[in-house]
């Protein structure tokens, strides 16, 4: 049976309650989402390429949905802290995928913009009829899925000329007592020589309740903008999360994106990047550890429609007992492109005879005097390492973590904050040894203790 048979009866009967909660310019785009989703069958992409996903089999679960929008009156910074040690953020939750305002945390200053997007159709309603739903593309199922019912989400505006001097930080909390999904969009909007840089958290607190956590992100760079995205994400065994995260580049903007899963149960990343200007600078960063039956899939593409741009493109994997993973990347270069530099590569390590991992690096080239690259490696810890480790009184767990974090030590150098790459070693470490069960700041978020890779 086709799941999103269940997702259209399920808007046909509850329409006016969705558009009754929701903001006009989010309901504009639900008829050409249903209209895609007609005739359309999960998994679409990939599906011919592999076998490592199922994404019919995702969506097939009977989910709750909170289409009244029915709230908590709590401020989650009281529950759940999540700073990262020694750096300085505004923060921001999202509970389930209501937006939530800290009462304490620290606020954006300067005109940087941060709201919901019910907020942004009062206050900002052409920046929501110019950017919403312009990069998503509702030929993917799954995008056209989360726009039919997606009610709200988060506006980050940063005007032309102006910085967020802190870093914006967006916590996503997952807490439910049935099957839930959650729907979410973020949209975020730089102008010409704008600067930011955003980090987004994923965590669970109801980690013996499946869940489905459905995110659209669209990112428009503006000229000689600088951007940083940070996912991180560290959610339930249960937790199912399917995400597409859309970019647009202007002439000389320079966007890093950077997907991290320490935790998680089934997770699907799509990055799509469409590079629009000449001196463009992209770097598409990304590592997993999954370990037990954890799943995580990535699917890349870069379209460089513009000259003398660079891309650099890296995904690392640690997979261990009966974990799958899978990688999917492409990089097109468009006629009349020359002096496009784009590199990809995909290197991985299978610490178990019982994991899996597929991968697909793609080149399509349509004009001369580029330099462009691609590559994937699958392997094993080098013995050689992990015996002249041990004559040195280095047990083989010790020696095997070692390893482990220096295999991810480039992923991790790239980040662009000090404070976060210092934390995300911290991390990593954990999840390596098998301790990590939470973020480390707050026992709010919980979880069984995970086997080290």
């Amino acid at each position: 049976m086709n799941c999103l048979t269940q997702y259209l009866e399920l808007y046909d009967q509850h329409f006016d309650t969705i558009e009754a909660h929701a903001p006009a310019v989010l309901n504009k785009l639900r008829q050409q989402a249903r209209q895609a989703l007609e005739n359309a069958v999960l998994p679409r992409k990939g599906a011919e390429d592999y076998e490592a996903t199922d994404l019919n089999a995702v969506f097939s679960l009977d989910y709750g949905l909170n289409i009244s929008r029915l709230d908590f009156d709590i401020d989650p910074a009281e529950a759940f802290h999540c700073d990262v040690p020694n750096m300085s953020t505004c923060m921001y939750y999202t509970y389930n995928d209501i937006f939530h305002r800290s009462k304490t945390a620290r606020k954006i200053e300067g005109g940087v913009v941060v709201e919901s997007l019910a907020e942004a159709a009062v206050n900002h309603p052409e920046l929501l009829e110019q950017y919403y739903g312009q990069l998503a593309s509702l030929n993917d199922p799954t995008v056209a899925l989360n726009t039919l019912l997606a009610q709200d989400g988060i506006l980050v505006y940063v005007p032309a000329g102006l910085s967020a001097e802190k870093t914006i930080q967006l916590v996503n909390i997952l807490n439910y007592t049935r099957p839930m999904m959650v729907v979410r969009r973020i949209l975020v909007v730089l102008g010409e020589n704008a600067h930011a840089r955003m980090l987004v958290c994923d965590h669970t607190q109801s980690s013996g309740v499946d869940c489905l956590a459905s995110q659209v992100v669209e990112v428009f760079a503006g000229e000689n903008s600088t951007f940083d995205y940070y996912d991180l994400e560290e959610s339930g065994p249960q937790t199912h999360r399917v995400s597409s995260i859309y970019v647009r580049q202007q002439a000389g903007s320079n966007v890093l994106v950077d997907g991290i899963t320490l935790t998680n149960g089934f997770t699907r990343n799509d990055y799509l990047v469409t590079v629009d200007g000449e001196h463009a600078e992209t770097q598409l960063l990304g590592m997993t550890i999954a370990s037990g039956t954890q799943h995580v899939d990535t699917h890349t593409f870069i379209d460089h429609r513009a000259p003398r741009c660079h891309s650099n493109e890296m995904f690392k994997y640690v997979l261990s007992e009966n974990a799958v993973g899978a990688f999917a990347g492409k990089i097109l270069v468009q006629l009349d492109c020359p002096r496009v530099e784009a590199y990809q590569g995909n290197r991985n390590i299978v610490a178990a005879n019982t994991a899996k991992m597929y991968t697909k690096p793609q080149l399509e080239i349509y004009t001369d005097d580029v330099k462009c690259s691609h590559g994937t490696t699958i392997g094993q810890l080098d013995d050689e390492a992990l015996f002249y480790m041990r004559t040195r009184g280095i047990s083989l767990d010790e020696a095997r973590n070692l390893l482990m974090q220096a295999f991810m030590s480039d992923v991790i150098d790239a980040v662009r904050l000090d404070t976060l790459r210092d934390r995300l070693r911290y991390l990593v470490e954990k999840r390596f040894n098998g301790t990590l069960t939470n973020c480390g700041n707050c026992s709010a978020c919980s979880g069984a203790p995970l086997t080290p890779p």
